[in-house]
């Protein structure tokens, strides 16, 4: 019976496992996304759904919440240890993910971070799992952490325009004349 159910088990994974890369493939079509970017996201979705098919296959082979728990939490503590000393990787990975569902801009399009200390403006070369890579007008590679990207604003060049503006915002209204007394 137990064989039975890890049977099953692997099935219900091998289908839920397909039918979410096929809705990922149909969203990274109709948003136009490059297929590097679908087998990222595609990927980092089966290692949460394997996960998760583990877990389920060893409470189904009889192993008690107090064993399995047990494990995650040593597992969890080792990785998050390594993370801790790493956390940014898993905040660009977590941004990668939020930057494929709802990132606005396509590779290919002109564009510029706004940053007061350094012009990031120029191609959108590549979006990758941890990083974007924009090519400056002058030719340079600039490579910008996917977390940094969705904390600051983006201007996209738009309907022609050949120059980005310098300032962002509504001029600032004219002072209030002064009274001669």
């Amino acid at each position: 019976m137990k064989i039975l159910s890890i049977v099953v088990c692997i099935g219900v994974w091998l289908f839920i496992a397909r039918a979410c890369n096929l809705a990922i493939k149909r969203l990274g079509a109709i948003k136009q996304v490059s297929p590097v970017r679908i087998k990222y996201i595609s990927k980092t979705t089966n290692i949460a759904l394997l996960v998760g098919a583990v877990l389920t296959t060893c409470l189904l082979m009889g192993l008690g919440y107090g064993e399995v728990s047990l494990f995650l939490s040593s597992a969890f503590a080792v990785i998050g240890i390594a993370f801790f000393a790493q956390w940014s990787i898993l905040s660009n990975i977590t941004a990668s993910v939020v930057i494929f569902f709802g990132f606005p801009y396509r590779v290919g399009d002109q564009i510029k971070v706004t940053d007061a200390d350094f012009d990031l403006s120029g191609t959108l070369e590549e979006i990758g799992l941890f990083h974007v890579l924009i090519r400056s007008p002058e030719g340079n590679m600039i490579t910008y952490p996917n977390s940094l990207i969705l904390q600051k604003p983006v201007i996209k060049l738009d309907h022609g325009n050949a120059v980005f503006p310098q300032k962002l915002g509504a001029p600032p209204l004219a002072a209030p004349p002064l009274k001669n007394d």
